[in-house]
């Protein structure tokens, strides 16, 4: 009886602390703005101030495009995990939970999975508003559903790495200011907005490395052809990685005494 109640009880209060942090996301602008301004704003501007440059007009940009903003907005996002932690660190409220009669795990886990709504909500905002501006998947619904699984996926992967930091960091301002940073080189050292042929040859190379540019272009290839390729695989592959990583490194660390 020991042995099943434990696990009810972790996933109960994991579900507890996943509300407490979805509540504080709505309660708090900031946040917000990751999941529902960033990529609304992202994509009208861009769209319509380089459409035309890069693809000849909007419509024939947003297949590039929309991809590119919802995986930027995905690490923008996934960087919120960092940050909340840190603050509720700073605030002392983590040692608050560690004292109660919960499981130990569970405020660290209540924050992981609660991004994995943001996630969602983000990809939902990125994938209407290119709807609303024209876009239209030649892959099909089903295909944007794919889609949008691997984009959240790989976000949700990307924040054990900004929770390790969140852990290890100093402030919320660095670890904001070293998301921003990593956000700013992943997105625009990639295919996110422009065709690779265009860079130098020493860029282009570095761009090719990018695991951004892999995501995008096994996005690109599900949206716009109606495939799973092996881009998508190495993204699954790439994903997993950093979880077995950086899981274990997060965990230790938040089992460290302050």
């Amino acid at each position: 009886m020991e042995i099943i109640a434990k696990p009810t009880h972790l996933m109960a209060n994991t579900a507890t602390m996943a509300y407490r942090n979805i509540l504080k996301t709505i309660h708090n602008p900031e946040r917000l703005m990751d999941v529902l301004i960033q990529p609304i704003l992202f994509t009208v501007m861009f769209g319509y101030l380089f459409g035309g440059a890069i693809a000849g007009g909007v419509a024939a940009y947003l297949p590039t495009i929309v991809p590119g903003i919802l995986i930027q907005t995905m690490l923008s996002a996934a960087s919120g995990s960092g940050s909340q932690i840190r603050e509720d660190l700073d605030s002392g409220v983590f040692d608050r939970f560690k004292s109660l009669p919960m499981a130990h795990i569970a405020p660290l886990a209540g924050q992981l999975f609660a991004d994995i709504l943001r996630l969602t909500i983000a990809t939902v905002v990125a994938f209407a508003t290119g709807f609303a501006m024209g876009w239209r998947p030649a892959g099909g619904f089903g295909w944007v559903l794919a889609a949008g699984g691997l984009a959240i996926f790989t976000g949700w992967a990307m924040s054990w790495l900004f929770a390790l930091l969140g852990l290890l960091a100093k402030s919320a301002t660095m670890v904001q200011s070293f998301a921003m940073m990593t956000m700013m080189i992943l997105s625009f050292l990639s295919n996110a907005f422009i065709p690779l042929k265009t860079l130098p040859h020493w860029l282009l190379t570095v761009a090719q490395i990018n695991p951004i540019t892999h995501v995008i272009t096994a996005m690109r290839a599900m949206l716009n052809q109606g495939l799973w390729t092996q881009q998508a695989w190495l993204v699954i592959i790439f994903g997993v990685a950093i979880v077995l990583i950086f899981a274990p490194l997060t965990i230790l660390a938040y089992n460290k005494p302050n």
